[in-house]
């Protein structure tokens, strides 16, 4: 069936420290664009394994996955793909400073809501400011609100 849809599922982590969220600079089809570490779920990967390790392979930094801030539907114009992200708040443990990043990411650097919005015409889509805005209005729902059931799961 090639009329089949069905949304991409992706996790992305705001991680804050005193007021600067990190970041990822990357390029995306050849344009330099501004995203949380953010990437797609792997097969057999629960949401929190997801968005801890897309939050290492693009930053290096280790972090601890703390509340879910929220979920998020957005189809891009570019490509009509709609993306359905699991945004988590998670806090920064430590930085593997050797650590090589993932293949098109060019930095990781901490920045100000300001700043974010600054690089507005540069955001990857409309969710990473929005993203922001939810986690600063105070979103939270507990990580128990999402269950991972086992591929074995006796049904």
């Amino acid at each position: 069936m090639s009329d089949l849809w069905y949304p991409h599922l992706t996790v992305a982590t705001i991680v804050e420290n005193n007021g600067n969220f990190l970041m990822v600079k990357e390029v995306s089809d050849g344009k330099t664009v501004f995203n949380q570490p953010a990437g797609h779920v792997d097969k057999d990967e629960t949401l929190f394994d997801a968005a801890v390790r897309e939050t290492l392979e693009e930053t290096g930094w280790h972090v601890k996955i703390d509340t879910l801030v929220g979920f998020y539907l957005y189809t891009s114009p570019r490509n009509k793909t709609t993306y359905f992200r699991a945004l988590f708040s998670a806090t920064a443990i430590c930085h593997d400073k050797g650590r090589e990043l993932d293949v098109g990411i060019l930095e990781a650097p901490w920045l100000s809501r300001e700043q974010v919005k600054e690089h507005a015409d540069m955001l990857r889509s409309p969710m990473v400011l929005q993203c922001i805005d939810d986690y600063l209005s105070g979103k939270r729902l507990p990580l128990d609100c999402i269950s991972h059931l086992p591929v074995e799961a006796p049904y």
